[in-house]
């Protein structure tokens, strides 16, 4: 199982990930608004920052639509994973492939009132060279991404029935419901989980030991 905390905006957050065997962290550039939005030289600098540890892999993290400024991004910054989290076309996603085969590319799909946003387009996904889906809540007011909504097992299991991908669960995600999802983590297309929220402390910054106990509980409890 795979563990990607989403949202570090500093070196000290990347090196507590690294010593919390996380294994991927999310770097958000073009995140309009968000509350981990980097500048393309700071999501530069923590993509560096994280190549010098075994581990985590950076993740590019955007809402960006703009094929050339995300390219940009990517060859800029050296991430070997994309996250496409808006509602980025599937021609977006074959245009990336293109120009980047080598980089995992991740597409969100946003569920609400337990139905997929973009169902009518995941075969579409899957041919323009989407690897692996990100599935998470979509709040009701049309908040996207960190929303800190859990996603109804029942729906994200209907949902990666209908993937011809892995996918990894997002969403709400703390130590206290990772029993809540033994049914998605038994399903043999579940890749890991995504978290923001949970771990962070008081401060509002990633917190070493909040990682640890939610890696160490959805491994024991969550995994069946």
């Amino acid at each position: 199982m795979l563990v990607k905390i989403c949202g570090a905006t500093s070196a000290g957050e990347v090196e507590r990930l690294a010593g919390a065997d996380v294994d991927l962290v999310g770097l958000w550039h073009g995140v309009r608004h968000g509350h981990a939005d980097l500048t393309l030289d700071v999501l530069t600098r923590l993509s560096a920052v994280a190549a010098s540890f075994p581990r985590p892999r950076a993740v590019l993290v955007t809402m960006a639509s703009d094929v050339d400024s995300v390219c940009a991004a990517v060859a800029r910054s050296g991430v070997s994973w994309l996250q496409l989290h808006g509602y980025q076309s599937p021609g977006t996603v074959r245009a990336v492939r293109a120009a980047f085969p080598a980089v995992t590319v991740v597409k969100a799909l946003h569920v609400r009132a337990g139905g997929c946003v973009e169902q009518a387009l995941v075969g579409a996904y899957e041919r323009s060279g989407v690897d692996v889906f990100l599935l998470d809540a979509l709040a009701e007011d049309g908040r996207v991404g960190s929303t800190g909504q859990p996603i109804d097992p029942a729906a994200a299991l209907a949902l990666a029935d209908r993937l011809d991908r892995p996918f990894l669960l997002a969403g709400g995600l703390t130590p206290a419901n990772a029993g809540r999802y033994r049914a998605v983590t038994a399903h043999p297309r579940f890749l890991g989980i995504d978290v923001d929220s949970a771990s962070r402390g008081g401060d509002g910054r990633i917190d070493g030991d909040r990682v640890r106990s939610i890696r160490e509980h959805w491994i024991t409890e969550g995994v069946p």
